[in-house]
């Protein structure tokens, strides 16, 4: 068998892998101005560093919003489409070895797979994820880059931001210690620093993606969650999510390969289902 070559398109970012006898090799990430650059970017890449010859790859596999701007084979090579709900779940389940769980896609907004053994299934999703850390950044820190706003956040105090309900009751509330927060950038002021609001920033997009993911297991006994996409990279993410852990008895996974997740899926995808 030869490698399977998953690729996840973005609109200007390319993650792609390779799987062969069931093992992830060396994936790689390529941004560029628009979803072809960056796939052929991607792909060139990946074959050069790896030192892969055309023969070598068996199937292409494609998923993400840009794959549909892709209507060819790739350089001649057999190639489908995995629809990117089951890439996330398939991606995730491989890399957290948990097949009874939700899977929080962190993109520019973010998506819920539920898996429960091999169904995955589409439960929902909301507008909030990198997207809105970028947009916003760029409104209150005159910057979009990420790397950026996370840096400047290791040096911001959240409580010159966020209100607590230690902030506003002299007594814990049932279920809600005094550290939890009641609302976040209600306590900033018009001087508020650019660290301060990054981690404002950070913390806000972070708990409202972790606490809608909780709302999405209500009604069911998941109390496994697998964070996949660029979001889980950010090293708040250590802060954040087991705050929220304690808060609702339950459990947040980052695999090693969070941010590929995807990619990985839907050369999975082919790998189990073949194609259709």
């Amino acid at each position: 068998m030869g490698i399977v070559i998953g690729i996840d398109v973005g609109i200007s970012t390319t993650k792609i892998v390779g799987i062969k006898n069931g093992k992830v090799s060396a994936p790689i990430r390529i941004t560029a101005a628009d979803p072809i650059t960056s796939l052929y970017g991607a792909f060139g890449k990946y074959l050069h560093d790896n030192e892969i010859d055309l023969k070598d790859v068996e199937q292409v596999m494609l998923t993400g919003v840009g794959a549909a701007y892709i209507d060819s084979p790739i350089y001649g090579l057999p190639t489908a489409k995995s629809q990117e709900f089951m890439a996330d779940g398939l991606g995730a389940r491989f890399e957290s070895k948990l097949d009874h769980t939700i899977v929080v896609s962190m993109g520019t907004g973010t998506s819920f797979v539920m898996c429960n053994g091999d169904e995955m299934r589409h439960i929902g999703g909301i507008g909030v994820g990198g997207g809105t850390l970028q947009g916003l950044a760029r409104i209150m820190l005159n910057t979009g880059d990420i790397k950026q706003v996370a840096t400047l956040a290791k040096q911001g105090n959240m409580r010159n931001i966020d209100l607590t309900i230690g902030d506003i009751s002299a007594q814990p509330l049932p279920g809600l210690p005094m550290d939890t927060i009641a609302s976040n950038f209600a306590r900033a002021q018009t001087d508020a620093s650019k660290e301060d609001i990054a981690a404002g920033l950070i913390r806000m997009v972070l708990q409202s993606i972790g606490s809608a993911a909780w709302l999405a297991s209500l009604g069911s006994d998941i109390r496994d969650f697998v964070l996949i996409g660029n979001l889980s990279l950010l090293p708040q993410c250590k802060e954040v999510f087991p705050a929220l852990e304690k808060l609702y008895s339950i459990r947040f996974h980052i695999p090693k390969y969070s941010q590929y997740c995807t990619a990985i899926g839907a050369a999975l995808d082919y790998t189990i289902n073949g194609t259709k």
